[in-house]
């Protein structure tokens, strides 16, 4: 499993010039025809603009193009660099299906008014929760927020009782995180949904004071298995993609889930969705079916993303903790503010 730490939003212009040449497979022309959606038939090619890791969103492509016959060309990026991207592009876009990690991009795109309405079969597939009340995109897969911790020198009740308490002077510089990826902004944009902007930017501000700056989840957990510090506030499955390779930057660390709806329970929904400008609609719409049905969740409850699953009753890998047991706070995905986030973050002198 390929982890990535996204890339900061306000640097997202700068690569997009650069982005836009790149296509896996060599391709940098828009994809060609093959169906309308008025036909509702999946034939000829789709471009995913994808954001999600890459070994997963191949997997899904594989078994896509294996059952239906559609060529599915990705280009590869992060976040906020794709979703601005997309926006620049506008209905000029190559996009027909825009795929990500955390549901702060899928909002931006959406606000900018360029999705197509999500196919009733595919949204019936999905839970209400994991998807944005608007439905004009709907999650695909989801992380669980976690505090992972040095085994060898805390114990769970010497953990704080909930995220917030991570502002407290007795956490000053016992935690970590990695403040300039999009996985940690979007626990911020849960925060500031659930709490209100002043509670979130007195959070950012004692945040600044008292967690260690890394660059990226997987060396936060490292660090703190080397103990060089003694938690880090991250998504689950770093550890668990850590535990099914060597388990050598996980062997010290446990894992603490906030449960009790606390802020830092947040489940982020990765969104899909599909652009209106896109050329090959039915089989953009079959993509996202196809990857919120049976066979696609079975990719995420048998593969090594250690993502949850949460589509068509397909149950997370044995290894998560099951959804239910992690006790999220209730959070539309469509409402998360990635803007206003990046304002306050600025503010607190944390990007």
């Amino acid at each position: 499993m390929k982890i990535r730490n996204s890339a900061l939003a306000g640097i997202a212009l700068a690569a997009t010039a650069a982005l836009g040449l790149t296509a896996c497979g060599g391709s940098t022309t828009p994809a060609a025809t093959g169906s309308s959606a008025a036909d509702g038939k999946a034939a000829g090619e789709i471009t995913v603009y994808n954001a999600q890791h890459e070994s997963l969103t191949k997997e899904w492509v594989d078994a896509f193009t294996a059952e239906t016959g559609v060529k599915v060309t990705l280009r590869n990026g992060e976040d906020p660099e794709m979703a601005q991207q997309i926006i620049q592009e506008g209905q000029a876009s190559p996009a027909d299906v825009f795929l990500t990690e955390n549901s702060p991009a899928m909002a931006q795109v959406e606000n900018a008014g360029l999705f197509a309405d999500v196919d009733k079969a595919t949204t019936e597939q999905v839970p209400a929760e994991f998807r944005p009340s608007t439905n004009k995109w709907t999650g695909i897969a989801a992380r669980s927020t976690v505090l992972v911790y040095d085994k060898t020198k805390l114990t769970e009740d010497k953990l704080p009782k909930s995220m917030l308490d991570l502002a407290k002077p007795e956490w000053k510089g016992k935690w970590a995180a990695s403040p300039s990826g999009a996985d940690f902004q979007a626990i911020v944009a849960a925060l500031l949904e659930l709490k209100g902007e002043a509670a979130a930017e007195e959070w950012l501000k004692a945040m600044k004071e008292n967690a260690k700056d890394y660059k990226g989840n997987s060396t936060a957990m490292k660090a703190v298995n080397a103990g060089e510090v003694e938690t880090a506030l991250i998504y689950h499955y770093y550890y668990f993609g850590d535990q099914a390779k060597t388990g050598e930057n996980s062997k010290n660390v446990g894992q603490y889930y906030f449960k009790n709806q606390d802020p830092g329970a947040f489940l982020s929904v990765s969104g899909g969705g599909v652009l209106k400008s896109s050329k090959n609609a039915a089989a953009a719409q079959a993509f996202l079916k196809f990857i919120t049905g049976k066979k696609g969740q079975e990719v995420l409850q048998q593969g090594t993303s250690f993502e949850y699953a949460i589509a068509s009753d397909i149950p997370a890998n044995d290894k998560l903790v099951p959804v239910k047991e992690l006790q999220a706070p209730k959070v539309d995905p469509a409402k998360l503010n990635s803007e206003k986030v990046t304002e306050l973050m600025n503010t607190a002198g944390l990007l």
